[in-house]
Formats: structure tokens, sequence, C-alpha cells
């Protein structure tokens, strides 16, 4: 199977300016996040698509693959489509859109996600981890996940769900199973190429989560369990999480 990681990084991060060229440990970001990319088996290729100069001739310094892109995308999936849509004369089976901001993403979650497309009803995946602590239950800014018997993403939501009317909130967790979510997709590259065509949607706008478009639109989004954590860096401050892992 022909699949393509992409790897989306913009200069203009709100909460973040700069996040890619962040230096963490004497490497930037976006390196750490490429060098995890291109260990995983399953990808034939590794891309990193920003809208930037900056970050694009830094990625050629260190020896990656780089493609300019609009800086008018609203989301990563947008610019993922972008970049497919660039050189016809391939065709990838799927493309695995890997978040810039987890310099310690793990290549076996990659791989992972991957091999969901081995299924040939998979049109989307993620992953979900299990959430382990009360504290990562009500954190906002862990996106819960419900999924169904068939290992499919039902919802998603900043708030813990399902909400357990039947014990307080300290105990839920003892009495039902509860997904964070790991932002990273995969689709194929027809679909790709359908969803980044989708107006937004009353619930996307309400959660502020893209994924909500395309299950409003009624793509099925599966979601495969993994073990394994991932950090993602959303402000300075998140650096200090990591420095252990260096």
């Amino acid at each position: 199977m022909n699949i393509i990681g992409i790897i989306p990084a913009r200069f203009g991060s709100t909460r973040f300016p700069g996040k890619p060229l962040a230096d963490i440990d004497g490497k930037t970001m976006i390196q750490r996040v490429y060098e995890q990319s291109v260990k995983c088996s399953r990808l034939s290729r590794v891309i990193i698509a920003t809208d930037d100069e900056r970050i694009f001739n830094h990625v050629v310094e260190f020896g990656g693959h780089a493609i300019m892109s609009s800086p008018q995308h609203q989301s990563g999936t947008d610019r993922c489509a972008e970049i497919i849509g660039k050189d016809e004369s391939v065709k990838w089976d799927a493309v695995i859109n890997i978040q810039g901001d987890e310099p310690f993403i793990h290549p076996e979650q990659i791989d992972l996600l991957c091999s969901c497309f081995d299924q040939p009803d998979t049109k989307i995946a993620t992953l979900v981890k299990k959430i382990t602590s009360t504290d990562e239950l009500f954190n906002h800014n862990n996106v819960k996940v419900v999924v169904n018997k068939r290992g499919e993403a039902i919802y998603f939501s900043r708030s813990p769900i399902p909400y357990n009317r039947n014990f307080p909130e300290q105990d839920w967790l003892k009495y039902s199973t509860y997904y964070k979510h790991i932002g990273i997709y995969g689709y194929r590259s027809d679909v790709l190429v359908e969803i980044a065509t989708l107006s937004k949607t009353n619930l996307e706008i309400t959660e502020s989560l893209e994924q909500l478009r395309w299950i409003e639109n009624g793509y099925v989004i599966k979601a495969e369990v993994t073990s394994l954590e991932s950090i993602a860096i959303d402000t300075p401050d998140d650096l200090l999480k990591i420095k252990t892992n260096v």
C-alpha cells in the first residue's frame, strides 16, 4: 500500500508563534517530528507542508522534504489535501496527517494508524488512548471520544463523555471506560479530497473540533486504541513537560 505521511507546519500559531522552529535540546520541534516519522515502516514518503519560507529552508537544511502550501488553510487536513493534489503523477492510497507539535510521536503509533487501511472499508482513521486518571478526564485540553462496538468514533468532545449520572465524578473511571483522542489522522486519498470541500457544521463550531464535521456529514471514523502516550506542545510552557523525554 502506498501511504504518504504529511506534517503540516505553520509559523503563525496564536498561542506559540514560530512553534515548529522551537529548540528542544539542540533540535527544532519540526525536525524531531520528521525524524520520528521517517522511522515508520509503513510510510512510503514523509513531507513537511508549510506556509513559511523560514520553516521550508530549515527543513531543507537538515535534509528533510518540504513543500510550500497556501497560508489560507484553516486546518492541517486542508493543507494535506492541497499537497496530494500538487503531484497527480503519484497515486497515494492513504494519507497520514502527523501533528507537527508532537516531537516525540512514536513511530509505532503511525504504523498502527497505517494498518487501519489494510481494511478496505476504512475511510478515515485516528487513534485513541484509554484515560487512566481523573485529572486527565476532566482536563478540557484533552479531547474525549466515545467509541462504538465496531471500533468507530461516534462523538468527540472537550467535556468528559459519556456523562455518568449514577456515580460521583471521582468514581467515573471505576465504572466506565473513557478514551482521549490522539490527534493523528489517516484518510483514503479520495476521501481526504471530499472532506476538504465540506463546509463547517454546527457541532464543529460548537466544540471547535473539525472531525465533528466529518461525522455530521456521515463519514465513519475508525478509532484504533493505542497504549502509547503522546505529548502535544501548544504553548511555550508546555516545553517544560517534555524535558525528561529528551
